[in-house]
Formats: structure tokens, sequence, C-alpha cells
């Protein structure tokens, strides 16, 4: 493959505008670029995650993730365009179940906490969650394919069973709510 970027500061983008993979410009805060923008931040903080202690095997589905999002991103800058494939959300839900199987069923809701990199991967969850939301507008306004909404609300969801797992590193646990209301009814 060449080299694709020659030039960073193209100062082309002084007007508020930025190009498409297909050389259109629009608005920075075009809802396509918008979701671009989410997408990218989610692909970066999943390099954030991937700096702490992992399972090798869930490093490894990380790093193929970031590759994916890295497609996502690419099919949202040309429209009309695909670059993630559906067996991409398959993957996604193969890992779902794999990483399920492990866990013990939740009884209460969960905090967004524990060891360092639970807490990241909750940080990727909900920024996992506002791509899709960004997704879900920009198809109620352009035509997009169901694989790049489809593939963040798996990501989202594996990202909080990922959670689940890096908490269970090295003998810990979840950190779970603790619910007033639950708790009256519970010692009643």
């Amino acid at each position: 493959m060449g080299k694709r970027l020659t030039q960073i500061a193209t100062r082309t983008g002084d007007d508020g505008t930025t190009g498409l993979g297909d050389n259109t410009r629009v608005p920075k805060d075009h809802l396509r670029v918008r979701a671009m923008g989410d997408v990218d931040e989610l692909n970066s903080h999943l390099g954030l995650l991937l700096c702490e202690e992992l399972p090798a095997d869930a490093r490894e589905l990380l790093v193929e993730i970031q590759h994916q999002l890295f497609n996502l991103g690419g099919e949202l800058s040309i429209p009309g365009f695909e670059l993630l494939k559906g067996d991409a959300v398959l993957a996604l839900d193969q890992a779902l179940e794999h990483y399920n199987a492990q866990l013990p069923r939740l009884e209460e809701f969960i905090l967004p906490a524990g060891n360092r990199a639970a807490a990241q991967a909750h940080v990727c969850r909900t920024v996992a969650r506002r791509a899709e939301r960004a997704v879900v507008a920009l198809g109620a306004q352009d035509s997009l394919r169901a694989a790049p909404r489809q593939y963040l609300n798996r990501l989202s969801d594996l990202m909080f069973v990922l959670a689940r797992v890096c908490n269970r590193m090295h003998g810990g646990d979840d950190v779970y709510w603790k619910s007033e209301r639950l708790s009256r009814s519970q010692a009643s």
C-alpha cells in the first residue's frame, strides 16, 4: 500500500469544512463527521485500554476491533461505500457468547468501576453507545447499511462484558450499586 498521507496540516479545514473520502466537503459539525469522530474517539479509548493488563485473548480481540473500527470509520467517510463486513458483527456475537459464559449471572446493577482496565472498558462502552447514537442520527438523514449500527451496539455490550472479565482478573469482582430502595426492601 502506498503512502496515503503526505501532508497533515493542509489548512483546508480552516473554513469550518472537512473532506470526505469521496472528495466532497461538508461542515465539520455534519452528522457524518460527528459519527466518524465518535468512532475515532472510541478507537482511541480502545488504544488506551490496550495499555492495561488484559487476558491475552481479549487483547487479540481488541486489536482486531480497532481494525474493524477503522473500516467502520472509512465506510462512514465514503457515502454509499461498504468496508465493514457482516462477519465483523458475527465475530462480536461470538465473543459475547464466549466471555458471558465465563461470568456469573448479574444479580444487581454494577458501577463503571473496579480496576483500571475495567474502568477503561466502561469508558469504551459509553463512547460506543454515543457513536451508535451518532450513526442512528446519520441513518435518519442519509442511507446507511445496518452493519455499522449493529457493530457499535454489539461492541458496547461486549465492552460491558469485558469490564466484568477485567474486574475478575486476580480474584476481583464487580463493583455493585448500593441502591437505597433495594436495601430497604431487602431489610423488610
